[in-house]
Order: C-alpha cells, then structure tokens, then sequence
C-alpha cells in the first residue's frame, strides 16, 4: 500500500475518530502552520470525532519539523514521514491505509483546497440534496490555475479518463473527496493512481457523485505538478482499462489479438500460393511469406501469454481466497419470516 516506504509514526490516536483526514506532504515548510490552523477550525465546527493525518513525502526542508511542532498542540494530529520521497500517490495512500475513520477525506497540502468544503462533501455523503453515496469528488469548477499550463490538459485528461473507466467525473485530479471507508479499503495504489480511486471504488459496487468546491492560488512554495505527469496519466489509464476489462479474464486480450494474428498469418500464406498458382509471383518476389511467418509466431506467443496470465490470475484468486465477485446483500425467507413475527 505504501510503495515500499518505510514511515515514521509520531503519535498514535486511541479513540476510533468518524472522520479522517488525509494530507499528503512535499516541502510544504511555509503552509503546514496556516493549513492545519484553518483545518482544525473547520473540523472542529463539524462537532465529528476526527483525526488528521499528515504525511511527509520525505520533504527537503523544513515540512517535518513543522509537523513535529505541530504534534505537540494537537492530540488529533498524527505524522508519518517517510525516508525519501516515494510520491503522492504512495503517500496517499500510506495515509489512507494509516487512518482509522469511517469517512476518509484527502486533500492537498498547498492552501488551494478549502477546508470549509469538508462540511459540503460530508453532507452529500449522507444524501443531503440527493441520494445517499459512497463517493464524493470535488470538482474544482473555477480553478485558479493557468488556462495552458494547467487547466487546458487537465479538461483533456477528465475527459479522457471519464470516457475510458465510465465514470464521469469533471475533475479527477482534485484531492478533496471524500469516501466511506469500507470502499477503499484493501485497495492497493501505484504509480500517479491516486486520481483512479473513485473508479476503483465504482469497481466495488460504489456510487460516485461531486461536489463544486472551493480552489485558491497557491499562496506560498512551488507546485509539485506540471505537464511531465501527463504521460504517466495516460499510461496508467491504459492499466485502468486492463484491470477493468480483463482482470478476471486476460485470455480474452492476448487470446483475441492472437487469434487476429494468425488469422492474419493464414491470409498473408493464401495470398502467396493464389499469388503463386495464378503465375503472378514467385514465393520469393513477394513479403508475403514473411509476413505470414511473423504473423503467425506473433499470434503463438500472445496466445501463449494469454494461457499464462490466466494462470496467474487464477493462483492470485485461489492462494488468497479471493473470489472475483462481490455479494452486496442476501436475503432469505427465513429472515423475512423472523422479521415478521418481531412486528
């Protein structure tokens, strides 16, 4: 869950908090003390047992002496600090798997996210204005970013993202969210899969809504962003599609792009010999030959790769008891006959 990181845990917490707060850390020395200040104050209105986790992403400055400052006024703070810097994601999700309340809320460490949004998110949680949820996403509607740098390949990427996974969502990128515990847990995340969460918690039988929430400039220290993570966005999206459409049954990828290739090798081998009888061409004057060659080994191994990842995924199922299916409810008539002597 955490990439490997080893972490450094500050203080432990005792009472089991109902909402837990998740802040992902990266030099964020000037903001930690006006952050966690205008955090709290917010928390504290929403009259909820709460915990806040910060985590340092193994900062250069002076983040974690900050933190540690910070720890000694506040029993419902805790700091985990890793020993170099493993990423947002795997901070995330140090911290996620770190906190202990049944609604889990991450957000930046910048000052852009509002704290005051929290209320909002909670109360659409629990259906107010709408239905009941399990997810819900800020969407950062008047962001105070620039159009090219930022704002423009996050627009193409929500899109992107929305039209492959299928849940639609305005703003993916935005950290504040918020999630019922019991949709992320066990969820493992990797590389710049942070922004996934809300499509692997749909995966789980989740529902997903969003929330307009507030976004501020940046008021002190540098972004961490920038156009570089758009090729790792794309990248992982493509592992979201796989894991989404072939997880459970990956012979039906490598199978299918096998079987396009020897058939494709069958056809390249035919045009040869009609190419041949009708006297047109020598087998050696034309590629064909060739290309039925490479076609037809292509399709061998992708077939072959296919019967080895099912493999894989059925020892991954069976050595764990895992069962590629999730039961949401059971009902039987013996429970309604149970109720309606009660009544």
């Amino acid at each position: 869950m955490t990439g490997g990181a080893d972490a450094e845990k500050v203080r432990p917490m005792n009472a089991a908090p109902d909402l837990s707060v998740v802040i992902p850390l990266y030099n964020e020395e000037e903001n930690v003390a006006p952050l966690l200040a205008e955090l709290f104050t917010a928390l504290e209105r929403l009259g909820r047992r709460f915990e806040v986790v910060c985590v340092d992403d193994g900062s250069k400055d002076g983040t974690f002496a900050a933190l540690r400052a910070e720890v000694a006024a506040r029993p419902c703070l805790r700091v985990l600090r890793f020993r170099r810097n493993f990423g947002q994601t795997a901070a995330m999700s140090a911290g996620i798997e770190a906190a202990r309340g049944a609604v889990i809320v991450p957000m930046d460490g910048d000052l852009q996210n509002d704290p005051a949004d929290i209320g909002a998110l909670l109360a659409r949680l629990d259906g107010e204005g709408g239905e009941r949820v399990d997810v819900v996403s800020g969407w950062r509607k008047h962001r105070k970013d620039k159009e090219f740098g930022r704002k423009l390949p996050s627009r193409i990427a929500n899109r992107l993202i929305s039209a492959v996974s299928g849940v639609e969502l305005h703003d993916y990128g935005c950290s504040l969210k918020a999630y019922r515990r019991e949709v992320i847990a066990g969820v493992r995340l990797y590389g710049e899969m942070h922004r996934f969460i809300p499509v692997y918690a749909s995966w789980q039988g989740a529902r997903v809504a969003e929330q307009v929430v507030n976004h501020r400039a940046r008021r002190a220290g540098k972004s961490k962003y920038g156009l570089g993570r758009t090729g790792k966005v794309i990248l992982d999206l493509l592992v979201v599609k796989f894991l989404a459409s072939f997880q459970s049954n990956p012979i039906y990828l490598f199978g299918g792009a096998g079987l396009v290739s020897l058939a494709l090798s069958f056809l390249s081998f035919a045009w040869a010999a009609g190419l041949k009888l009708l006297g047109e061409k020598d087998l050696v004057e034309t590629p064909l030959p060739l290309l039925g060659v490479a076609f037809g080994l292509a399709g061998l191994i992708c077939v072959l790769m296919g019967l080895l990842a099912e493999l894989n995924v059925r020892t991954y199922y069976e050595s764990q008891a895992k069962r590629p299916y999730l039961v949401a409810e059971e009902l039987s008539g013996d429970d309604a006959r149970a109720r309606e002597r009660a009544g």
